[in-house]
């Protein structure tokens, strides 16, 4: 279970992320939640793909070495690759999909998904001392 934690704690940040902004808005949270969530899970999840790959490509393109070299909780270039992939990601497919894409929310959105999906990783690598 220790390899796909940080991709579930991200996933969950993301969703935190959304649920916020809708209450910031006045908006239903939980009826509209997957309508907000879903470009930005998306995102996510491209980011995580990019981030491995790079591994792999670094790894002579051998997928057991890749994997066990993997640290889904390193702050660079893992957890960057994943915020600008969410964040830009997310912002194309909310066009893409009709919704608002005010320059005031992407710079929200840009710090909000910083503070989420970077922070855990710099706590956690200033905790353990590396």
């Amino acid at each position: 279970m220790k390899k796909p934690l940080p991709f579930v704690i991200d996933a969950v940040l993301v969703v935190l992320f959304c649920a916020i902004g809708r209450s910031s808005h006045d908006e239903a949270i939980l009826t509209g939640l997957a309508r907000t969530a879903w470009p930005f899970e998306i995102g996510l999840i491209v980011g995580w793909a990019i981030a491995f790959a790079l591994c792999y490509s670094q790894a002579d393109r051998e997928f057991d070495t890749a994997v066990r070299r993997f640290d889904g909780w390193a702050l660079w270039p893992t957890g960057v690759i994943i915020w600008l992939t969410t964040l830009v990601i997310g912002m194309l497919l909310r066009v893409v999909s009709g919704q608002g894409t005010a320059f005031s929310f992407i710079l929200v959105a840009a710090t909000a998904l910083a503070l989420f999906l970077l922070g855990p990783r710099g706590a956690r690598k200033a905790l353990r001392g590396n």
